[in-house]
């Protein structure tokens, strides 16, 4: 019966998404106040009635029902019940109904929470999210339903969720990245809104922001947490493959890191307006064109979900759709918005214009990677990969170009700067962050590496620089700690948002260039050598768990011959699949990590064992994390909270008590 109404309450969904696309849209269109009213309390009923559906799907996992066949091939009876519940999201199915829940419900929030905006860009922004989820729900319902039931004919027990999905990291990972992913919907209705209004201006970057950067900070989270996954859960120590489907949620960070900087300029400074929506319609394109990447099966990953051409064709249309439409749409509006403001070639204005096309540039250089094997294959080349080395050079000088501008922007002035002006006041950073530069790798390992020397020094450069101009918005007041807590939120955020760039540049850095690993075979009380590190191989034992058996070995590590503690890494067989897993033990700080993973066992009871010594890789999700905490700082920002709005004759709705921040 759960998986009756989970299908029913789909199709309910499906026809209020329906209303909701058209009817306030009509309305918006003949100033008709009581169809435009229908779009928040369709978009409401619609997250009901999908929450509904998603709901019965966890039902059905937790009750073991096997008559449904996604159930059947994504768990079983033994599986732990925190695994059952994000077997949900472990195969194409639930994980396409995972986003249209997510999607349901930021159509919900905008219901919610946009009680001060005029009542026609509501009913168009929840319009457009209707005609997506209409898209989505259609998916669902028609290729890849997950409430089909396998009667008569049902398996006593289910196929078990994939291995490497059985892990805590994949609980949290899919949701948090499809937050992220679904997110830029929003922004992306609220561009096509502005182009159906004829308004694009202060207010509507102002709307806009926040729903932006809150997709940002949980794509930059759900990114983290699939990176650190991938460390410690597939055994070979990395932390990043530019495989496909991580390079498909890479590419609307990217763009969608562009979105929020044009955004900012929009909202204080009226210019970038044409730019910034083409930023918001490349950035949701970004993020339809990884749901078709990953479903399609036109590119190989250990990720992908489903490789059945039916459903990357579905999928290819609607991109088709949606893109097409949209830039159609631009194409016809966007002689509409000029410029208000106006400045030089050497402005803040041109720095962040710039910094925007970095990221562009580096959006569309990962989009070629992703896609070249298509591309050579088209050409009769055959299926070419592209592998770490094209990415890398792409981006290392791209990396140190952004972390430049991000420390000298805070110094460059609105409209016009000197540039002797400029060059007085960073001069002195400047020198320093070039000595320091070449004075923290050799001491951290006695030589010199180019390109670390370069990653050190702009990252220092940044460092420096955020220091200088925190002390000098501070230096005035009484009381550093209250001065620092009185600086506005959307300040905050902007540091935090950069300083996290510069961890993970350094972590990046020195542990793919200070990455030390071997790779032996042990047998008992034999020993390998790492820095000022022994580990000792003590032998396996095996144990047996609830749905896998597993062999755990035993090293214990020392640090210069004094005994620092036992690691334990794991090589398991999962009883459904018969798939073997591996399980590193790992030691940290925030120095380094101590990596060990248990390969094959060989006839003589030797072991194949990985040791790897990698400093600073914990850098990498720590600034992630700060930077993701700059974002949910800036949407904390008291202009983003206010709620009354007048209107003024001729212009959008502005907030009472703040127009000045907005007019600069």
């Amino acid at each position: 019966m759960l998986a009756e109404l989970g299908q029913f309450s789909l199709i309910v969904a499906l026809s209020v998404a329906c209303l909701l696309a058209t009817l306030p849209m009509i309305g918006a269109h003949r100033s008709d106040n009581s169809l435009m009213q229908v779009a928040r309390p369709a978009a409401l009923v619609q997250m009901l009635f999908v929450t509904a559906a998603f709901v019965a799907l966890v039902l059905l996992f937790v009750r073991n029902d096997f008559t449904v066949a996604y159930v059947a091939a994504h768990s079983n009876s033994h599986l732990p019940v925190w695994f059952k519940i994000s077997a949900v999201w472990g195969g194409h199915e639930g994980s396409l109904l995972l986003w249209v829940f997510m999607l349901s419900g930021w159509t919900g929030a905008v219901a919610l929470f946009s009680g001060g905006l005029p009542q026609e860009t509501v009913a168009r922004t929840l319009g457009v999210m209707g005609w997506i989820s209409i898209g989505f729900l259609s998916f669902v319902l028609f290729t890849s339903n997950p409430f089909d039931r396998l009667l008569p004919d049902f398996p006593f027990d289910g196929n078990d969720l994939n291995p490497l999905l059985q892990d805590f990291g994949l609980i949290i990972h899919p949701p948090t990245l499809y937050m992220g992913y679904v997110g830029f919907s929003v922004v992306f209705a609220f561009a096509i809104a502005g182009l159906l209004n004829g308004q694009l201006d202060s207010a509507w970057a102002r709307w806009s922001r926040p729903w932006t950067l809150i997709a940002w900070c949980f794509l930059t989270i759900g990114i983290a947490l699939g990176s650190w996954w991938a460390y410690y859960e597939l055994g070979w120590g990395g932390w990043w493959f530019w495989d496909p489907v991580e390079n498909a949620s890479l590419m609307p960070w990217l763009s969608g890191t562009a979105l929020l900087h044009a955004l900012s300029v929009t909202e204080k400074r009226k210019v970038f307006k044409s730019w910034t929506v083409m930023l918001a319609i490349i950035t949701f394109s970004l993020s339809l064109l990884g749901t078709f990447l990953v479903r399609s099966g036109v590119l190989t990953s250990v990720h992908a979900f489903a490789s059945d051409p039916e459903r990357g064709l579905f999928i290819l249309i609607f991109l088709g759709i949606v893109v097409g439409g949209s830039l159609t749409l631009f194409a016809m509006r966007s002689h509409l918005f000029k410029a208000e403001g106006r400045y030089t070639t050497f402005s803040r204005e041109t720095l962040i214009m710039f910094g925007n096309l970095l990221l562009v540039v580096a959006t569309f250089a990962v989009l070629l990677g992703t896609l070249f094997p298509l591309i050579s294959e088209a050409f009769g080349q055959g299926k070419l990969s592209v592998g770490p080395p094209y990415f890398n050079l792409i981006f290392m000088p791209l990396a140190f170009a952004a972390l430049l501008l991000m420390g000298s922007a805070p110094f460059v002035k609105w409209k016009k700067q000197s540039w002797r002006e400029f060059a007085s006041s960073m001069g002195g950073t400047a020198a320093l962050s070039l000595l320091l530069g070449f004075a923290l790798p050799w001491f951290y390992s006695g030589g010199l590496n180019w390109k670390v020397v370069l990653a050190t020094t702009f990252c220092v450069w940044l460092f420096i620089a955020t220091g200088k101009d925190i002390i000098h918005r501070t230096r005035s007041k009484a009381s550093l700690l209250g001065a620092l807590v009185a600086l506005p939120n959307s300040y905050k955020g902007m540091i935090l948002g950069h300083v996290g760039i510069a961890f993970i540049v350094l972590g990046v850095t020195y542990t793919s260039f200070y990455t030390n690993e071997i790779d032996s075979r042990l047998s008992q009380g034999e020993s390998i050598h790492i820095e000022n590190y022994r580990f000792e191989f003590q032998g396996v034992k095996m144990h047996e768990k609830v749905n896998y058996s597993a062999a755990i070995g035993q090293i214990d590590v020392y640090k210069d011959e004094g005994f620092l503690l036992s690691l334990s890494p794991e090589k398991r067989v999962y009883a459904v699949q018969k798939n073997m897993m591996t399980e590193a033990a790992i030691e940290w700080n925030l120095a380094r990590d101590l990596y060990v993973a248990l390969g094959e066992s060989f006839d003589d009871g030797s072991w194949a064992v990985r040791v790897s010594y990698k400093p600073f890789v914990r850098w990498i999700w720590l600034g992630a994390l700060i930077s993701a905490l700059g974002g949910f700082f800036v949407v904390a920002d008291r202009r983003y909270r206010l709620k009354r709005y007048r209107l003024d004759a001729g212009q959008s709705r502005l907030p009472l008590s703040n127009e000045r921040l907005i007019n600069p």
